[in-house]
């Protein structure tokens, strides 16, 4: 997919109108959770900031790929939990309020830590002479502009305008999802002749990478002793990550498509883990 009008502008405003629809759906209490739960919270963290993008990083070294599909996913691995983490969390019966803060905690940490570890994959799977790099600085503030900005807006209208929060809590949902879904469209036909070539390497990667990371966020909680609801949470929250914010950097910032593949795939094999995740949440909160 060629920088166009879909990465520089449907793209960010889809991300953003995501965000903007979970910053609607917090409130100040939300953060206060750190110092009343500070071990689910910090475990949830380590799980998607450390262990996850370590699980990246070995499935990318050991299925065969393509230097660009391997960076992608190991940007995908760096990007925080996505906004339907917490749809999920909610039908697997599992803590909403948990999954609600370590999202919006992640997306405001890996503002920092997405544009230095994504140039560092990046040398290491291209090579130094041919690897593509993020401009740190104007990364930070393009991810800040796209992610947590609109995440404050949401939360302020929550605050001040309750009524109209409700409104557009909807509005932004479905409006983000149809963007969402014509980009991801756009992205598999643009490289559909050339899909076949990545389907095996990419399928196995980014399946790995799902399955991989959700077992791990939910066997550390469990080792942990948190309880039931906080396993189911975590599991999800290092297991479903924000996609689209994947698809912005690779497609968009570096204008790579097949950097993209990895996210675009992952995008919509994880509603079928998803759906997996809830089955048996269900399940374990009826036990």
């Amino acid at each position: 997919m060629e920088s166009n009008i879909f990465t520089s502008l449907i793209l960010p405003i889809a991300l953003g109108t995501m965000m903007l629809g979970m910053g609607l759906s917090l409130v100040p209490e939300d953060f206060q959770r750190v110092g009343k739960y500070p071990k689910a919270v910090a475990i949830g963290l380590i799980s998607q900031l450390v262990v996850l993008p370590l699980i990246g990083l070995a499935i990318a070294k050991l299925v065969p790929m393509q230097p660009a599909i391997a960076t992608g996913l190991m940007i995908l691995a760096l990007c925080p939990g996505g906004v339907s983490s917490n749809l999920v969390t909610f039908l697997a019966k599992g803590d909403v309020a948990l999954s609600v803060t370590l999202t919006a905690l992640s997306s405001l940490i890996t503002i920092f830590t997405i544009p230095v570890f994504a140039n560092l994959a990046s040398q290491h799977f291209f090579g130094q002479g041919a690897a593509v790099e993020l401009p740190i600085g104007t990364t930070i503030g393009q991810i800040f502009v796209i992610t947590f900005l609109p995440i404050a807006i949401g939360m302020s209208i929550r605050q001040f305008a309750p009524n109209l929060s409700a409104k557009l809590e909807k509005v932004t949902s479905i409006s983000a999802a149809v963007l969402l879904a014509v980009i991801i469209l756009l992205l598999i036909v643009k490289e559909w002749s050339r899909l076949p070539d990545f389907i095996v390497q990419v399928g196995v990667g980014v399946l790995l990478l799902n399955i991989l990371s959700m077992a791990a966020g939910f066997y550390l909680s469990k080792f942990f002793q948190l309880n039931p609801k906080q396993q189911i949470c975590i599991s999800i929250e290092v297991g479903l990550q924000n996609g689209t914010l994947a698809i912005a950097i690779t497609a968009g910032l570096l204008n790579n498509p097949d950097m993209a593949v990895p996210a675009a795939v992952y995008s919509l094999l994880m509603y079928v883990t998803g759906c997996l995740a809830i089955s048996y949440g269900r399940k374990l909160a009826e036990a």
